[in-house]
C-alpha cells in the first residue's frame, strides 16, 4: 500500500515521524500534494514481511532477488517479478498485483502447487506435498522461497492431490456399512 510521507513542519503537527525521509512542503502545510510515495511493509495473516518497495518498485540491495515466472495453466497467461529469497513467492506475487491461485496459506493443500521448470525454491513448510512430490518438481508457492532465477508451471489441483494421495484410494470407494450408517443416525 501506499503511504505519503509528510515534511518535517507537518509531522510537528500531526506528531507522526517523518521516517528519516526528507521531503519539500509549501509553507502552508498542504502537504499532500507534494509528497514522495513509498511502499511499506506489510503483513500477511503469517506474520511475513511481505514488498517491502519504492516507488520505482527495487527491493533492498542487501537482499538477494530473483526473477519468478509463473506459466498460469489456467487462466492462460505467463506472469514474470521479483521476489527477494526471504520472501514467499505468493504474498510477493499479490503485493505487485498478480492473481495466482491459492487456498490455506498454509502449505497444507495443493491448491497452489506448480512443477518447476527451471530454477531452485526452498519450501521447508510444505505440508501439502510429499517428500516423494517434492524430488519430482513439484513446490507450493504459497511457502516457497525462491534460492535462484525460477520458472515454474500451475497445476490442476485435482490433479496434484491425487498423486499425493492416489495410492491412498487405489482400491476404489468404499463401501456403504448400512447398519454403520444406521448407528450413526440414531445416534442424533
Amino acid at each position: 500500500m501506499d503511504y505519503a510521507i509528510p515534511c518535517n513542519p507537518c509531522t510537528s503537527i500531526y506528531r507522526k515521524p517523518a521516517l528519516n525521509r526528507q521531503t519539500t512542503c509549501p509553507k502552508s502545510f498542504a502537504c499532500r500534494s507534494n509528497v514522495t510515495k513509498w511502499r511499506i511493509k506489510t503483513m500477511s495473516e503469517l506474520q511475513t514481511p511481505v514488498g517491502v518497495t519504492d516507488r520505482a518498485g527495487s527491493y533492498s540491495p542487501s537482499i538477494p532477488t530473483h526473477k519468478v515466472t509463473v506459466h498460469d495453466r489456467q487462466r492462460g497467461v505467463v506472469h514474470q517479478f521479483l521476489v527477494p529469497e526471504d520472501q514467499y513467492i505468493l504474498h510477493t506475487a499479490e503485493s505487485q498485483d498478480i492473481t495466482l491461485p491459492f487456498a490455506c496459506r498454509h502449505g497444507c493443500c495443493t491448491s497452489c502447487a506448480v512443477r518447476v521448470k527451471s530454477g531452485q525454491l526452498r519450501q521447508p513448510e510444505a505440508l501439502g506435498i510429499s517428500a516423494e512430490l517434492k524430488s519430482k518438481g513439484y513446490a507450493l508457492l504459497c511457502v516457497g522461497y525462491p534460492s535462484s532465477d525460477l520458472e515454474v508451471e500451475t497445476q490442476d489441483e485435482d490433479e496434484v492431490y491425487w498423486l499425493q494421495f492416489g495410492r491412498y484410494f487405489a482400491r476404489g470407494p468404499i463401501e456403504r456399512d448400512d447398519y454403520a450408517l444406521e448407528l450413526a443416525m440414531g445416534d442424533e
